[in-house]
């Protein structure tokens, strides 16, 4: 018997998983439903978008699916290392030895939803945009939604109900009222606001196409840089929420004036255009999700960031969110599409990756000087030794994040001393 399956969200783990789920011969059928509207015909606000970077985590979820590793490396750029720039002109180069692949969000979703399209009809998929989730009830098996251009409710039932709708999820809104259910949501104590460049503006930079650029402040503000395909940058400037320069910005000049003595490199990239744009932009907050399971019964699941949101710091949200598809599809064939029992496991097996995952994304970085010092001294040590001794000492923490699929638990357990070093000098730090 089909299954119908209703996924809440039409972010890259929700299109990923209709990938996995509608090649399972003819066992479901897919009905995606989504707030904003289609991406391939509307363009996004810029106010909160932000280049991505998949790593193995990320790229081996999507190469599990025929044609969809190519079809993203098509519209994405290699970085081979990260660039930290310093004050005083001179930078550091960390070299990576599997690239990063980093692209715009947005352009992301743009083509796992062409794929989809393409390899199936409206015979098992179907795809709503402008369809906002008021509702849910996990005992009627029904979603109600809100549709934004007809401004009129609809309700539709399902077998199979998955929320991949972000931090916010209508979804696991639902899980409030259930028995035992405890979740964790809390706001990062950074905040950030995106820019855009065109490099043009400046050819005399040699800001190399291949590198991440990174510059940071003494007090934690942390500017990130990369070059998209069409040859222009984007990145973030991320900044402490108490006692941030950005807030004090208050013109157009202010901002130029800004980034020209704190971020030279930008500054001389940026236009009074998108000085004023960056002046408009709002300040954006980062929401961390915690849940202690990830379903309910034989019929609802959460993934990405509805059931573990993440900060940026360590580039993980939308690589846990594609691997967090993968992990189902195993699931499903070792319990031969059994949805009582996979959703069961789907808990059993992610929900420890995922509290490790805000954890690191929380404690992997220090905020103190003195800390981030120290920190980059135990990077160049762990790489010296594991390139030594492979067998005896671990990989580096950000070369076992960023380049293996070693399972966040796994990470958090290997480095849960720095991480409560960290944990507690933050703490104190930011008056937490």
């Amino acid at each position: 018997m089909v299954k119908k399956v209703a996924i809440i969200g039409a972010g890259p783990s929700g299109i990923l998983l209709a990938h996995y789920l509608l090649r399972r011969d003819d066992k479901y059928q897919i009905n995606i439903y989504e707030r904003r509207s289609d991406p391939r015909i509307i363009s996004f606000s810029k106010s909160r978008t932000f280049p991505i970077s998949l790593n193995e985590r990320g790229m081996s979820a999507l190469r599990q699916i025929e044609g969809l590793e190519a079809a993203v490396k098509a519209v994405s750029v290699e970085m081979t290392g990260t660039l930290f720039h310093q004050k005083n002109g001179k930078s550091r180069l960390t070299p990576r030895k599997i690239p990063l692949v980093t692209l715009d969000r947005t352009n992301l979703v743009i083509v796992l939803l062409k794929e989809l399209s393409q390899k199936y009809d409206e015979s098992r998929l179907k795809i709503y945009f402008d369809c906002q989730c008021t509702s849910v009830d996990f005992t009627a098996k029904t979603v109600t939604f809100q549709s934004i251009t007809e401004n009129q409710g609809f309700t539709v039932d399902y077998d199979l109900l998955i929320g991949t709708d972000g931090a916010n999820s209508a979804v696991r809104e639902g899980f409030l009222g259930t028995e035992n259910f405890e979740c964790e949501q809390k706001y990062y104590p950074t905040d950030y606001k995106s820019i855009f460049l065109d490099n043009s503006q400046n050819s005399s930079l040699n800001l190399k196409s291949d590198n991440i650029h990174t510059w940071r402040l003494a007090d934690g503000t942390l500017m990130v840089a990369l070059h998209q395909a069409d040859g222009t940058m984007s990145g973030a400037i991320n900044f402490p929420r108490e006692k941030n320069q950005i807030a004090g910005l208050s013109s157009t000049q202010d901002v130029l004036q800004f980034f020209q003595e704190n971020f030279p490199e930008i500054g001389q990239m940026m236009t009074e255009e998108e000085a004023q744009a960056f002046l408009n932009r709002p300040i954006a907050k980062i929401l961390t999700v915690r849940c202690n399971h990830y379903h309910q019964g034989d019929s609802v699941v959460i993934m990405g960031d509805a059931a573990h949101a993440v900060s940026s710091s360590i580039g993980q949200g939308c690589n846990a969110a594609l691997e967090d598809a993968k992990v189902f599809d195993h699931i499903l064939n070792e319990y031969a599409d059994n949805l009582t029992e996979s959703l069961k496991q789907f808990t059993i097996q992610r929900q420890p990756d995922g509290y490790a995952l805000v954890e690191l994304g929380d404690y992997a970085f220090p905020t103190s000087t003195g800390l981030f010092i120290e920190f980059i001294l135990r990077e160049y040590i762990a790489k010296t030794l594991h390139r030594m001794l492979p067998n005896l000492f671990p990989p580096s923490l950000i070369d076992i994040i960023f380049e293996t699929t070693v399972s966040y638990s796994e990470i958090l357990n290997l480095y849960q001393g720095w991480i409560s070093k960290v944990k507690k000098s933050n703490e104190k730090l930011l008056n937490i």
